[in-house]
């Protein structure tokens, strides 16, 4: 019985590299989330036009950008091409990107 010990890297890389390409056309939902707040029915009902919502969030915070509703980095807001982006300042660390993944059977 083998405990993988014996595979060399390269072996690990070619089939690390396999799974990779298995994966790769999945698609995937990238949101960021700017901030969010709660309203009642009627301060929504009451919303016109020129209506300002007050998030929770500072403007000098980082955003969450966000795969499929799980948190994986933090970023600030950029412009490309007259276009809105996202440059990565932070990655979430990989065991709380995975606790945030639902397992389902």
């Amino acid at each position: 019985m083998s405990d993988m010990s014996d595979v060399s890297a390269f072996g690990a890389d070619l089939s690390t590299r396999s799974n990779y390409r298995l994966l790769q056309d999945i698609p995937l939902r990238l949101s960021v989330e700017v901030g969010s707040t709660s309203l009642r029915l009627a301060d929504l009902m009451d919303l016109n036009s020129g209506s300002v919502v007050e998030l929770d969030r500072q403007s000098n915070e980082l955003l969450d950008i966000l795969v499929n509703g799980t948190l994986v980095a933090k970023g600030e807001v950029v412009t490309v091409n007259g276009k809105f982006g996202i440059r990565v300042v932070d990655v979430v660390a990989t065991d709380a990107r995975l606790s945030g993944i639902e397992r389902r059977s």
